[in-house]
């Protein structure tokens, strides 16, 4: 009897100290799962706030303010209190019998305007005309606009009209992106428009009734790294000043000024130039953001509409649309713009053997403008 009570009081106290030992390396198995979770969650957290830091632009350097872009250029004050900056050439606006606003393309400003080096000034005095170009949106010295849409450019150019007192009626000649915001003014405020020109005009691969096959195709043929900057343009508005600022992955060539994205003709012009974007400091002096990448996310966003939505806007023949195009322009295919070209209110004017600047090929400016204005073309 006191033998197995021995052994039982031994099983009982070996039992014990099994017992605690399952208890502490239960305690301890807990305590390093528990770190393990605690150092994951840091880490996750962490990782976010890396990632939103990363993807969130530097604020603009605002025009006017104390450390911000000065203030150089005469600029109209808007309703919603923006300011665009405008310049103005040729005969006087009280006294000219045509009045035209220019509107630049991507990564440019009113001071790269074609009519200020390009136009003959004897065209000028002949036909009395007056031309004003403008900083669009966040670029150069017109302030930002971060909610800015199609519509919201158009009505920008409207009321710059009005506050330059250009009457009741007046042109626009829109190059590149330039061209895109016109096809917005053709359809927001058509009733204001005496003509319009849209040379080279970009082409916003996701525009209502494009047909999907020549899209396709067309986009395939751009270089890889100016796909992705449109995917992520019109996809994911939000990372567009991250991928263009990222050294991962090549970026949109355009910003980059890659030359390859240039014609053989476009070569020529720029050596005869001598120059490939003079004004780039000023262009983008407050930010690359608020100026190129917006300018972005609004030309390739969800428009609600495309040209072929847009009806005749001069169906009593008082006015007219030209379209030009380079057959050889390596940054808006041709083959597309010949679709948009379709429209029976459209006259087309394709160039053979002209890439993207064909508006800076000798004489083509005048061309264009006397075309525009009394229906002729100069050969």
């Amino acid at each position: 009897m006191y033998e197995t009570r021995t052994e039982r009081e031994k099983k009982s106290a070996a039992s014990a100290r099994a017992h605690t030992r399952n208890n502490n390396t239960q305690q301890s198995s807990s305590n390093s799962s528990g770190y393990l979770r605690t150092i994951l969650l840091v880490s996750f957290v962490g990782a976010l706030a890396w990632l939103y830091q990363s993807i969130q632009p530097p604020p603009a350097k605002i025009v006017g303010s104390p450390g911000g872009v000065a203030v150089t250029s005469p600029r109209i004050k808007l309703r919603d209190g923006r300011h665009l900056a405008y310049k103005e050439f040729g005969i006087p606006r009280d006294e000219a019998n045509f009045k035209i606003i220019f509107i630049h393309g991507f990564d440019s400003c009113m001071h790269d305007s074609p009519f200020t080096h390009f136009l003959s000034p004897a065209l000028v005095e002949e036909l009395r005309i007056y031309t004003v170009s403008f900083d669009r949106p966040g670029y150069g010295e017109s302030d930002p606009n971060l909610n800015g849409s199609p519509r919201s450019i158009a009505l920008d150019i409207e009321e710059l009209a009005d506050g330059l007192g250009l009457g009741p009626k007046f042109y626009l000649f829109g190059l590149s992106m330039g061209g895109g915001v016109t096809w917005a003014c053709l359809k927001y405020i058509p009733h204001r428009l005496a003509g319009a020109v849209l040379v080279a005009p970009a082409i916003n691969y996701w525009w209502r009734n494009l047909p999907k096959d020549v899209t396709r195709e067309a986009f395939s043929l751009m270089y890889p790294a100016d796909q992705w900057a449109l995917r992520v343009a019109h996809y994911a508005p939000w990372l567009t000043y991250w991928w263009n600022s990222q050294k991962w992955f090549p970026i949109s060539n355009v910003i980059a000024g890659n030359p390859i994205i240039f014609s053989r003709q476009d070569m020529e012009i720029l050596s005869k130039l001598g120059f490939v974007n003079p004004n780039r400091a000023y262009v983008r002096q407050q930010g690359e953001y608020v100026s190129l990448h917006r300018d972005l996310n609004v030309g390739f966003s969800s428009w609600g509409f495309g040209p072929l939505d847009i009806q005749d806007p001069f169906p009593n023949n008082n006015g007219s649309v030209h379209l030009w195009q380079g057959d050889e322009d390596k940054f808006v295919p041709v083959k597309l713009q010949r679709c948009i070209s379709k429209l029976p209110w459209i006259r087309y004017h394709e160039i053979s053997g002209s890439g993207h600047l064909l508006l800076f090929a000798e004489g083509m400016t005048d061309k264009m403008v006397k075309s525009l204005l009394t229906g002729e073309e100069r050969g």
